[in-house]
């Protein structure tokens, strides 16, 4: 009997799957996939076939539309995406829904939804939930911040339920491939969360922490596998696992991956997995890299976007943009804070690991309660850190990269570029930092000469945002050299001197 037949109170619209029988007792599927089963990203069906040889068929569609949602109109449809800037393709896409109950999950998720405060689904989740319950490949374009760890973490929940019991030696039925190590706790923490209801284990594979603990959780066995690639590759290799029962395969912040040089290892580990699985695809933006890697990976996908395609920053965060040297760098960043400090959460992003040392070590000298985090910190100096900055005891925290994506701290108050990234994607990241969860934001940014290559596409993005440009970057976006000495920021609004109240 499967789990989900046995702990769902009440089944309904879900199609149970009665088979003692799971794929984990088959042969395992690996290598890469012939070309017949390769899968099409065309937004229609497939002339060709998947080769399923001796593979063990298994249930993936749970989605029955509810009365209130089959009663919407193609208009009562069409106005629903336009006010909330979902815009939709692929062949017979479902309505969204506008309520949780019309979802139709099962008696255990609702309760952890309602214990969670929730009011309404978010308009990712709104759409991509009645995409994904329908087990079809899915692909989903959507801002940090925007709900979608849930969007995909729910009908993994529910589509557990619903397969075989694991047996000694199975992998995981869910897979999610994330690029950092904070984004994949982050990922486990809501996993856990919403599947205590139903006993669903799950463990976080990640590198810079001993092996043991890990490797104990998968020979226990889990059902749900959040995972970096490098690490999930070694586990493989040494045989503590295996993604044989894998029919549920999440790999989110894709961009992130692909920026991250994990596409051979995604390829690999994707490679080990039954190409008949359901696939969802998320990313916050989708350049042709992103999308060339989702023709390899999906076969008829849905494909949601929130909002534009074209990247845009979280309207809620108020853009500051000077333009200064590098030897000023330091000085404006200094000024800033006495201006700013307020005991509230400042998060100031570097380049590069020495920098963020070095900047980090000259804070606390001049007797500013700074920390910072990135990549060859151990996990265990990271997680101190975070939990410093998020109680507030150290409110100005430092960082590479490494947090700009999976940071959830829901009281940052600042973002400081003082370093502009390699890409004007990761600035949309970097400042999504703060204006979490409807709250608003402010992001100040450190732009010299050596950026100019991004200052049209940077104005660009301030100005879909509505914010101002100054003078200086709108003619550095014309192509003129950036003059000397610059003023500070323009309409900062209130300050606080450098009386610096958090001591």
């Amino acid at each position: 009997m499967s789990r989900y037949d046995s702990r769902s109170a009440d089944p309904g619209s879900y199609r149970d799957r009665k088979s003692d029988s799971g794929f984990g007792g088959a042969s395992g599927y690996g290598g890469a996939r012939s070309s017949s089963s390769r899968r099409d990203y065309d937004g229609a069906e497939t002339p060709r076939k998947l080769d399923l040889d001796g593979l063990t068929p298994f249930e993936k569609n749970f989605y029955a539309e509810s009365a209130s949602v089959a009663e919407m109109s193609e208009r009562d449809v069409e106005e629903y995406r336009r006010r909330r800037e979902i815009t939709v393709e692929g062949r017979d896409v479902p309505k969204p829904v506008k309520a949780f109950r019309d979802v139709g999950f099962p008696d255990y998720v609702m309760q952890e939804i309602a214990k969670a405060g929730f009011t309404e689904p978010t308009a990712i989740q709104a759409q991509g939930w009645p995409m994904a319950l329908k087990g079809r490949d899915l692909i989903g374009i959507a801002e940090t911040g925007s709900g979608k760890t849930l969007a995909y973490l729910l009908p993994a929940i529910v589509h557990v339920n619903a397969q075989p019991i694991l047996a000694p030696g199975d992998g995981p039925i869910v897979l999610v491939l994330a690029p950092t190590r904070e984004l994949a706790v982050q990922i486990q923490q809501e996993a856990t969360k919403f599947g205590a209801s139903s006993r669903i284990k799950n463990t976080c594979i990640y590198g810079g922490v001993p092996k043991g603990p890990q490797v104990r959780d998968l020979q226990k066995g889990v059902e749900i596998v959040i995972a970096t690639p490098g690490r999930l590759i070694d586990m493989l290799e040494t045989h503590q696992t295996n993604l044989r029962r894998v029919t549920y395969l999440v790999l989110d912040e894709a961009d992130r991956m692909l920026d991250m040089g994990f596409e051979p290892q995604i390829q690999k580990i994707v490679s080990q997995i039954r190409p008949d699985r359901q696939t969802l695809y998320w990313s916050a933006t989708w350049p042709k890299e992103v999308e060339q890697l989702a023709r390899r990976f999906l076969y008829s996908p849905y494909k949601v976007v929130i909002g534009s395609p074209d990247l845009k920053a979280n309207h809620a965060i108020r853009q500051h943009v000077e333009i200064v040297s590098e030897n000023q760098k330091y000085n404006k960043l200094v000024k800033l804070l006495e201006d700013i400090m307020d005991g509230s959460r400042i998060l100031v992003f570097m380049d590069t690991k020495k920098g963020c040392d070095q900047i980090t070590r000259q804070l606390r000298m001049d007797g500013w309660p700074a920390l910072s985090i990135h990549g060859d910190k151990s996990q265990a100096e990271r997680d101190w850190v975070l939990s410093e900055f998020k109680a507030g005891k150290s409110p100005i925290m430092t960082a590479t990269d490494v947090a700009a994506r999976g940071l959830d701290v829901k009281d940052v108050k600042y973002v400081i570029n003082y370093d502009f990234p390699g890409s004007l994607e990761d600035y949309v990241h970097r400042i999504g930092r703060t204006g979490r969860a409807g709250a608003k934001g402010t992001a100040y940014t450190f732009f010299t000469a050596a950026n100019a290559r991004f200052a049209k596409d940077l104005i660009n993005i301030l100005e879909e945002a509505g914010q101002k440009v100054s003078p200086e970057l709108a003619a550095m976006g014309r192509g003129a050299p950036p003059p000397p000495g610059l003023g500070g920021f323009r309409d900062r609004g209130r300050g606080y001197g450098g009386g610096r109240s958090w001591n």
